[in-house]
């Protein structure tokens, strides 16, 4: 987890001195080199850091995911089986196998200690000069004195020990002569040192990298237990503090070119190109370790973003991938368009353009942040900003301090609130988030005052950073775009159907597929026909994507206009089938189509290859599938459909789904419909619970692939008492007896306040009936329901049409008035002729 965030004491740093007055002194001594190894609780290694790569000589590859028993020749980690009950109470908690307890020798307490030389084979020496490279040449350079620090982790994240080495070797004068004779690791309340809240911010420094809730619990835990210190004798303690990496060097040339010319002119030496423990190619290789441990850094960002196609989530894991690794505070913005899944216009962004702040990060107390840069907060940025800068040029922009004036300009963008003690005196790197030279956003990464400032190395890394990260958002963000589009779409194909028909109840549901996007070809529908009947549908358009949902709007409009002239099931059917014949024959779809008289009190249906619908009888509550004829899919083509009359009581209900509801891959679809008419059958409030209770039903077996439509009508019919028909003759005084009989029924009925309107427009109609009409047959019906519904039909085929009627015509205002008086009319074909009819809203009792 090596950070790059603190400085480097170089190797051959005096790690005690003796004063005059003989007394220790330890300036930077607890600073050595450490590695970072934790352990999950199945007893594999879950992260292995750099140092530990270089102490152990494994490299990540191979330690990631292994038994930390073979990686780690550390003795005493973990308890024995035979331990107390205690640990065995830990291991049980803990979930690490027998396997790792009984490789680890030791009866110790958490946390854990030691010191062991091991032997590593073919481990990196990359300061083996620094040390022993004179008086101890005759070493064995496989063994490692090895000091370790173990502490358990509870929690709920997967790792359960946390492992902190360092190589003792290390710990020797800078004069090389004389080593420390005691070394010994330890632990010590860190309140025992000077400084120890300095200790216990920099404690993150040591830890993987993972959230800042993860940190802080597990900060907390070892802070509780004891602070990693060495001791060097009874009574010298010094706290261990990480030492991740050396600043980056010149080269052998520039320092033998800077020595030639302080030579030439007669001067000193500078300190830089005087002899010593780097001389030669190891600035070099300096250097070359730190851009590896970049690109490392690089490679193990890239493998942790990207993992959903997300909008949010992403956004949370380039933000998560930084923090606190490359910095401390990790801000990130995105326009407007790209978090509403909108196109944006070309050109660079300007002044106007409205910036969304999506994430933040960072290592600071919970809480600080907050209040000041809530996310989600929308606002522009001027162009004298840096953030302005970025997002035009679309180039990183590193500002190593913010200054008190820098600091002010920044602030005054939050107006009341003062962002100025965050930001000033911190370094400050803004990287562009763009994809295919478009900038969707940028990234506002911030180091706290005392951590090393943002270098041009880093603005390289954090380019790359965000180069990466932007095309994963861009991924994301076409997306999302491209399934608001579809959804978008289908939204807009499904039909609004109203709750209450006439005679029936109807509740609806549809929830989008799993697979291959959200997107189907499910659908549902009703239609008012003449009657006071209702025509009821679901289908399905085999197959998935926006070709499925276009051909869904297709039939279903299809259906619409033909069930407007209400032709019977079974040939609506067929003319639906060679619908889809002409529109091509790539596609098939099933139907089922079901017409409701509620003054009958029975269902006409006809199948067109779908499920069967449920019935569930009011009288006993017992559900079953009804017996349809199943037919073939509408597309096939040249098969005959065959329709069926069922007769209903009042109360009854039908269920009509498409089979993504009760099919299951790898289950037989008798398993669903048997669950579906349970689950149909049992009793509810509402018919919105009722159809709540299938969905729990049948949605939670798991496997569901397919998108699902969903509809359940109650089946109230209508009584007796609320209609009214009459049989009128081919005369044309009929329309005056036709107003009379309104009018009584009307007052009968307790409506008299529609009396007026009704009669009127009652007496149109008929008079155009009696006109029209080829025979004796004029029938006029009044139906009264949740509106008042009056109907006149004839055996003439032509629909009437509104015309506009001069000042000397005489005909041609009947339906004029009709249009302007009633709350909705229509007029539709039947097979013994037409039907007229209006609808007048009830007033309120």
């Amino acid at each position: 987890m090596e950070s790059g965030t603190s400085r480097r004491t170089e190797v051959g740093t005096p790690l005690s001195r003796t004063a005059g007055n003989g007394v220790t002194e330890y300036a930077d001594a607890g600073r050595v080199p450490l590695a970072v190894v934790a352990v999950d609780r199945d007893g594999l290694v879950s992260h292995w850091s750099t140092g530990a790569r270089r102490l152990f000589g494994v490299s990540k590859q191979d330690a990631v995911g292994h038994p930390a028993v073979d990686l780690l020749p550390v003795s005493g980690v973990l308890p024995e089986e035979d331990e107390t009950a205690s640990y065995a109470a830990y291991a049980a908690y803990d979930g690490l196998g027998p396997d790792l307890e009984s490789s680890l020798d030791g009866r110790l307490s958490y946390p854990a200690a030691g010191r062991a030389r091991l032997t590593v084979p073919g481990r990196e020496r990359e300061a083996e000069r620094d040390r022993d490279h004179e008086h101890d040449s005759d070493r064995d350079r496989d063994r490692v004195d090895v000091l370790w620090w173990a502490y358990p982790l509870v929690g709920p994240g997967r790792e359960r020990l946390l492992v902190l080495a360092a190589d003792a070797g290390a710990m020797r004068h800078a004069d090389d002569r004389v080593a420390v004779e005691r070394i010994a690791p330890a632990f010590a309340l860190h309140t025992d040192f000077p400084g120890a809240e300095e200790l216990a911010r920099r404690l993150p420094e040591i830890l993987p990298s993972m959230s800042v809730d993860e940190g802080a619990r597990i900060v907390a835990q070892i802070l509780e237990l004891g602070y990693p210190v060495m001791e060097f004798s009874q009574n010298d303690r010094v706290p261990v503090t990480p030492d991740w990496g050396v600043p980056r060097r010149a080269g052998r040339k520039a320092r033998r070119e800077r020595a030639a010319g302080a030579a030439a002119a007669g001067l000193p030496l500078p300190p830089d190109a005087q002899d010593d423990p780097y001389a030669g190619d190891e600035g070099e290789d300096l250097e070359y370790v730190a851009v590896r441990e970049r690109l490392e850094f690089l490679n193990e960002v890239s493998g942790r973003i990207g993992t959903s196609l997300d909008l949010s989530r992403t956004v949370l894991e380039v933000s998560r991938a930084v923090v606190p690794r490359f910095t401390d505070v990790a801000g990130t913005y995105l326009r407007e368009q790209v978090v509403a899944g909108e196109g944006f216009p070309d050109g660079v962004p300007d002044t106007t353009t409205m910036w969304h702040r999506v994430a933040l990060e960072h290592t600071d107390e919970p809480g600080r942040w907050d209040d000041v840069v809530p996310v989600g907060e929308a606002m522009p940025f001027p162009a004298h900003t840096p953030f302005f800068q970025c997002m035009t040029t679309g180039e990183p922009v590193l500002v190593p301090r913010i200054s008190k004036q820098m600091g002010h300009m920044i602030a005054a963008q939050f107006e009341k609130r003062d962002i100025r003690p965050l930001i000033t005196g911190r370094s400050m790197l803004v990287v562009p988030l763009k994809a295919r030279n478009v900038v969707l956003g940028f990234m506002v990464l911030l180091r706290h005052p005392e951590r090393v400032e943002f270098n041009d190395m880093d603005r390289v890394t954090g380019a790359e950073l965000a180069a990466r990260a932007g095309l994963v958002l861009d991924n994301a963000r076409m997306y999302t775009y491209q399934e608001s589009v579809a959804e978008t779409l289908q939204d807009s194909m499904l039909p609004q159907i109203a709750p209450r028909m006439a005679g029936c109840d109807i509740a609806t549901r549809y929830l989008p597929g799993t697979l291959l996007g959200r997107v189907g070809g499910d659908w549902f529908d009703s239609v008012k026909l003449p009657g006071s009947r209702t025509a009821l549908v679901v289908g399905d358009v085999m197959g998935h994507g926006l070709n499925s949902a276009a051909m869904m709007g297709q039939l279903r409009t299809a259906v619409q206009t033909m069930a407007a002239l209400d032709l019977p099931p079974a040939q609506l059917l067929r003319n639906l089938d060679d619908l889809a014949q002409r529109l091509g024959e790539h596609y098939l779809a099933t139907c089922l189509y079901a017409v409701y008289d509620p003054i009958a009190g029975e269902l006409h249906l006809a199948n067109a290859g779908h499920i069967p619908p449920v019935l569930v009888r009011a009288g006993d509550g017992h559900s079953d599938l009804l017996d349809l004829p199943t037919g073939a899919p509408i597309g096939v083509g040249g098969v005959p459909f065959e329709a069926v009359r069922v007769p209903v009581a009042p109360g009854d209900r039908l269920v009509m789904c498409t089979d993504g509801l009760v099919e299951v891959r790898g289950e037989d679809i008798g398993v669903g419909l048997a669950t579906l008419c349970e689950s149909a059958a049992h009793p509810a409030a509402s018919m919105d619970d009722a159809c709540d209770t299938i969905i729990r039903a049948l949605n939670t077996r798991g496997g569901r692939k397919d998108d699902v439509a969903l509809l359940m009508a109650r089946l109230n019919g209508i009584e007796s008492e609320d209609i009214a028909e009459w049989r009128l003759a081919s005369d044309p005084a009929e329309a005056g007896r036709a107003r009379a009989a309104v009018r009584e029924q009307l007052h009968e009925w307790g409506l008299g306040r529609l009396a007026d309107p009704a009669e009127l427009m009652a007496g149109e109609l008929v008079a155009n009936a009696v006109r029209h009409t080829r025979g004796r047959r004029v029938e006029l019906r009044l139906v009264r329901g949740d509106t008042l519904l009056c109907e006149v039909a004839d055996d003439d085929h032509n629909l009437p049409t509104l015309l506009s009627a001069g000042p000397g015509d005489e005909f041609g205002r009947g339906l004029r008035v009709v249009s302007t008086l009633a709350r909705e009319w229509g007029t539709s074909r039947t097979g013994a002729g037409k039907t007229v009819w209006f609808e007048l809203t009830l007033p309120r009792r």
